[in-house]
């Protein structure tokens, strides 16, 4: 029995993404577990095993596609013996799902009237069922899942209309029910929602038609970027606060500390002592340990801490798990470890996804200092400027020269108030004045 190849979901926010390349060909024999492609999503280019085994009877979609949406089919395999005259059916209704959001344009964009009582009788769902393989797969176009999951919808009750049975938006809109004239747009993304308001790409490229330029399409990892961080803005609650840091006493004891570490080939960098500060800081005041999750407020135990890698076309935010409980050599390494590999686009989900608090550090290019975006669920984020040489005034009111680095903790109201953050700021200050105090 022919089985379709779908389109994988590598993260829990891909929607789609581009296939970078085959590591099969068609006629190849595949067991479950063998590398079949390689999938680039918003942010990696990931291996793609197989789950079933056969042959590979036919590649529906071309390396280097992009925009192939997630469960849309990419390949057929097939048995042992089967032609390509077995699969016709499930490549004919492949190729369609492939176009479909060219053909079905006018379904997402527009107002369609849906009449179930002049509609043919439906075909039902065509399904591959597998005795030893669990329930069978049901076949529906993404428009038609994400209706029925909104809708709270069993697409197993459900008779599909479409080609060969599949179940499209119609079908679904008739069971739930709703009214014959039905509105289809498309819901809009946070990035559409931003620039709804603002002129088109067309007016804005008409404005400078006689000047020299180029345009640059949107990756991925843009689109991503500026979705997220377009959300963030409008919908989370920033408030900022501000503190000076007097480092000479960190800076001193980090000399010592690399002098010592040398033989190990470990230098430890002044960032990963404030990744330190900051898990600490998080466990001396937990409650401000925590993300938003829409109605709630979730407080973590461990200190998951993000630091923001600059990568070529936007960043990573690679997390380092359990940060309060490693030792500086260990945060070190692994930071290391995980920007090359961010800068490389070699990270898994997992190591870019999660923890309550990030830091975004620019003092290496000179910035005095800056307000960082809040990366959502987070409750803050810490930005970092660079430390110079200041006059300073001591608790004795003398007046001396030291290195001083100004940090913003930009935070999410929802989650941590005032007070609130202004107690885990000065936590952070403590650790970063007295560096001995985090080896305790």
């Amino acid at each position: 029995m022919a089985i379709e190849v779908l389109m994988p979901a590598l993260s829990p926010t891909m929607e789609e993404g581009t296939l970078a390349k085959w590591l099969v060909k068609e006629g190849d024999t595949v067991s479950s577990g063998d590398l079949l492609a390689e999938i680039e999503t918003d942010k990696a280019t990931m291996e793609f095993e197989a789950v079933d085994e056969g042959v590979v009877g036919k590649i529906l979609i071309a390396e280097g596609t992009e925009g192939v949406k997630v469960n849309s089919p990419i390949a057929i395999l097939t048995e042992e013996g089967e032609s390509l005259d077995d699969i016709e059916a499930v490549s004919t209704a492949a190729t369609w799902t492939t176009n479909q959001a060219e053909a079905h344009k006018s379904e997402e964009h527009s107002v369609t009237t849906v009449d179930a009582t002049v509609a043919p009788n439906p075909a039902p769902a065509r399904t591959f069922v597998d005795a030893t393989a669990g329930p069978a797969r049901i076949f529906a176009t993404p428009l038609a899942r994400r209706i029925a999951a909104e809708k709270n919808l069993d697409l197993s009750q459900i008779s599909g209309s479409g080609p060969h049975g599949r179940i499209i938006k119609a079908d679904v809109e008739s069971v739930s029910r709703q009214p014959s004239i039905v509105s289809t747009s498309k819901p809009a993304s946070p990035l559409s929602k931003s620039i709804a308001s603002e002129p088109s790409a067309e007016q804005i490229i008409k404005i400078y038609q006689d000047r020299d330029h180029e345009e640059v399409p949107l990756d991925g990892m843009r689109k991503t970027v500026a979705a997220r961080l377009t959300e963030a803005k409008q919908t989370i609650p920033h408030f900022y606060l501000r503190r000076d840091i007097k480092l000479d006493e960190l800076l001193t004891f980090r000399s010592d500390l690399n002098r010592q570490l040398e033989t190990r080939s470990v230098k430890i960098s002044v960032n990963d002592f404030i990744i330190k500060a900051c898990a600490n800081a998080l466990q001396q005041v937990p409650d401000a340990n925590a993300v938003w999750a829409s109605d709630r407020i979730i407080k973590l135990g461990p200190s998951d801490i993000a630091v923001a890698v600059a990568v070529d076309g936007g960043l990573f935010t690679p997390v380092l798990k359990d940060a309060h409980q490693k030792s500086l050599s260990a945060l070190s390494l692994e930071m290391k470890d995980l920007a090359t590999r961010a800068r490389n686009r070699k990270l898994a989900p997992h190591e870019y996804m999660g923890g309550s608090f990030a830091i975004s550090n620019l003092g290496m290019f000179g910035i005095d200092n800056f307000d960082a975006v809040i990366n959502p669920p987070h409750g803050a984020i810490l930005a970092v400027g660079t430390g110079s040489k200041k006059p300073h005034v001591g608790h004795d009111g003398e007046l001396t020269v030291a290195t001083i680095m100004t940090v913003t903790l930009s935070v999410d109201h929802r989650v941590i108030d005032g007070a609130l953050g202004a107690e885990l700021l000065q936590g952070i200050v403590d650790c970063l004045e007295n560096p001995l105090s985090m080896l305790a």
